[in-house]
């Protein structure tokens, strides 16, 4: 996804555009209301991650001025300002959704793909990386005529990892996503699962899917077509 940052906090800013980069993402910023209006104005973009205390334009009015000029991308706000009353005015004023700080960025990035999803379309319900086949609904791994038979937790690493096929999935997204751990435990926790699910998805195949990438994280891609 293409993701517009309009955030006055330096540090802030750049952790979310490194974080949303680490994951396949391409983040502008903005740091200020005017240039958030006119990058957002002028751009396309998927999801903009809007603070809501802004100099020269607060976070509201900007995006205000976008649902009146006609722009419907999706506006996720980002406040300190987290009571009811202040959600209310946000969404009122044209925001699709409202996160109050401090706040986790798996969840953040999990209402990102959600707003990303209600704007673009359905979510896909099959994955498929070369001749490998992940069925969400029917819990169904195929890897060609094989069925692969996966633990709960195997499954839900490989969903994910199908879902970010081609990108390099590090062990900070695992822990959070998979694990729902928002610290690292400091375990081989993941290296097990990882290793369990390799020898039941490559093993035996002639072209190996899941690959380490060394200093980085872990990426599944069908490496005979680059995908």
């Amino acid at each position: 996804m293409r993701l517009l940052i309009i955030e006055d906090d330096r540090d802030a800013a750049d952790y979310l555009v490194k974080a949303l980069r680490e994951v396949g993402h391409v983040a502008d910023h903005a740091a200020d209301g005017e240039e958030g209006l006119a990058l957002a104005s002028h751009e396309t973009y998927d999801v903009l991650i809007v603070d809501r205390m802004l100099p020269k334009r607060d976070g509201l009015s900007v995006i205000g001025a976008l649902r009146a000029k006609g722009v419907t991308v999706p506006a996720l706000i980002l406040s300190a300002l987290g009571a009811v009353d202040d959600r209310v005015k946000g969404l009122r004023a044209g925001g699709d959704d409202y996160l109050p700080k401090p706040y986790s960025f798996a969840e953040l990035l999990a209402r990102i793909e959600i707003l990303a999803r209600r704007h673009g379309g359905r979510e896909e319900t099959v994955y498929r990386v070369g001749d490998l086949e992940l069925d969400r609904l029917s819990h169904r791994v195929m890897r060609g005529k094989d069925e692969i038979v996966l633990q709960p937790r195997e499954f839900r690493l490989l969903e994910y990892l199908m879902k970010h096929a081609g990108q390099v999935v590090t062990r900070t997204m695992l822990l959070e996503n998979v694990w729902d751990y928002h610290f690292d435990p400091q375990t081989n926790v993941i290296d097990v699962h990882v290793s369990r699910l390799r020898s039941k998805i490559d093993k035996g195949f002639a072209q190996p899917l899941l690959h380490t990438v060394r200093g980085a994280g872990y990426m599944i891609r069908d490496s005979a077509s680059g995908k």
